[in-house]
């Protein structure tokens, strides 16, 4: 509970509007919803301003069925991350109304259609880097942000990559998405002004070690204003793009 909720309930006491038991329930809550494989965090979207996402590696279908009918009751909207497609169809026959992206193998329900704002721009090396870069721009459209896709403009052919510049310019935060080396991050970093994400992937050959490679060629980048989230994580990067690029629309509008 909030510190200022905290003191109006006491208020409420003192001024005899409910009894010192009736404050002392209210206070006890929770905040959560127990199933016996789960604890679900109902209180999120209150405190954070995002409700729960649920993780769908490593959850049977029924229990991702069962989390997201408790979220669903309570009026919340609904994200699931890495379900593959077998357990998709499984869900969905619970949960026709979950929409499946099977690219981004991300699962949908949002009931409040919230408004895009800002600009977030999502950048790949290559084609290859295209599933990460789905679970960062659904990701990123469910929280209420206008995404650009921008995909496959690598070094290797950087050409590409400058033919695109003045719109990437044009966002407020950039996810650049990168295997290999990892070179795209420092490049873009130190050609905008904006703040630059970086997401390392496991796409590449032998010495790249399955996204260890460009996670740390990343790290180590010599261009400021960079920071990285770990390999593969497109939604790690969405969230917090989300939060950049709201507060940044929230700046303007003062």
């Amino acid at each position: 509970m909030k510190k200022n909720e905290l003191l109006i309930e006491l208020e409420h006491v003192a001024a005899h509007k409910i009894t010192p038991q009736q404050a002392a329930n209210k206070l006890s809550k929770t905040d959560f919803t127990e199933l016996n494989y789960a604890k679900i965090d109902t209180a999120r979207e209150k405190r954070t301003g995002y409700s729960e996402v649920i993780y769908g590696a490593g959850k049977t279908a029924a229990q991702i069925c069962g989390i997201a009918s408790v979220m669903k009751k309570q009026g919340q909207s609904i994200l699931v991350t890495r379900v593959i497609p077998e357990k998709a169809v499984k869900i969905q026959k619970e949960f026709p109304d979950l929409d499946y992206d099977a690219v981004a193998q991300i699962m949908t329900l949002n009931p409040k259609k919230s408004v895009h704002i800002g600009e977030i721009a999502i950048v790949t090396a290559g084609t290859s880097d295209i599933k990460v870069a789905e679970e960062a721009a659904i990701t990123a459209e469910f929280f209420g942000n206008h995404v650009t896709r921008i995909y496959d403009v690598g070094v290797a052919g950087i050409q590409r990559l400058f033919a695109k510049l003045e719109v990437i310019r044009q966002a407020k935060v950039i996810i650049v998405i990168a295997g290999m080396e990892g070179a795209l991050v420092s490049v873009i970093g130190g050609l905008v002004n904006q703040p630059v994400i970086g997401v390392p992937t496991s796409i590449g050959y032998g010495s790249h070690l399955n996204g260890l490679t460009p996670l740390l060629g990343m790290l180590n980048s010599c261009s400021a204003g960079i920071s990285v989230v770990n390999i593969d994580n497109g939604f790690g990067a969405a969230f917090n793009a989300s939060m950049i690029n709201h507060l940044a629309v929230k700046e303007k509008i003062k």
